[in-house]
Parts: structure tokens; sequence; C-alpha cells
């Protein structure tokens, strides 16, 4: 029963994974917009998304540090550095940055908007699961 229920809710949760790194990797290109030779960074989402599924929680396992053997453990598939893709800029800045602030913003609420809307596809797909136990 469980590994149904986790195969239900495998995708949305590789996704909303991927979703908080990418975020988390455009708002440290957005913080570095000023700092001289800075390379913008970013997902591939599709192809990272992919990978996830194919491989499951096996190669790209970041896991949390404990401090006591009974923490749970908590595993995430998630982009690591080595699948960063640097961003090529429309236009070259002088001093080597190449973080465009218009695109950064763009992405990074085109990125929220979606996660988002992973957010509420989960919750409504765990909804009808608990309507269906209880009937």
């Amino acid at each position: 029963m469980i590994d149904k229920l986790n195969a239900a809710l495998r995708f949305n949760q590789e996704a909303l994974a991927l979703r908080v790194r990418r975020q988390e990797v455009l708002a440290g290109n957005i913080a570095n917009a000023d700092t001289p030779n800075y390379k913008a960074r970013d997902i591939d989402f599709g192809s990272e998304l992919r990978r996830a599924l194919e491989q499951g929680r096996g190669a790209a396992t970041v896991t949390l540090a404990t401090s006591s053997a009974r923490h749970l453990h908590a595993a995430s598939a998630v982009a690591t550095d080595a699948s960063l893709l640097y961003r090529v800029p429309a236009q070259a800045s002088i001093d080597g940055n190449t973080v465009e602030m218009d695109a950064e913003r763009v992405n990074f609420a085109d990125n929220a908007m979606r996660y988002e809307v992973g957010l509420s596809t989960v919750s409504s797909k765990i909804k009808s699961l608990l309507a269906a136990l209880q009937q």
C-alpha cells in the first residue's frame, strides 16, 4: 500500500525538490549580480527531472547531516553542482559577470509560480487519496 502511495506522489516529489534547488540557484545568481566575473548558473529542469525519475534516489542523493541516531533521515534527488549549467548572456558585461537581472527575475518568478502549482497538485492528490480512504 505504501509503495502505491509513494509511486503516486513520486513525480511531484522529485519535481518539487528540483524546483526548490532551482530557486536556490536563481537566488544565488540574483545575489551575485554585482560580483565581478560571476557566472550565472541554472538547471535544465526537464533533463534533471527525467534523470531523477530514471535513476531513482541512488546516484544524486543528498542527505542531511544528523547529530543523533534518533533523527529522521531525509533525502532528495536534487541537482548537484556538477549538473548545473552556465547561462550564456545575451549581452556581455565589462566586469565578466553573466547575470542578467531581467532574465533572472523572470526565471525566479516563473519557477516560484510552477512550485506553487506543484504544491497545489500534491495537495489535491492527497485530499483525493484521503477521501478514498475515508469511504
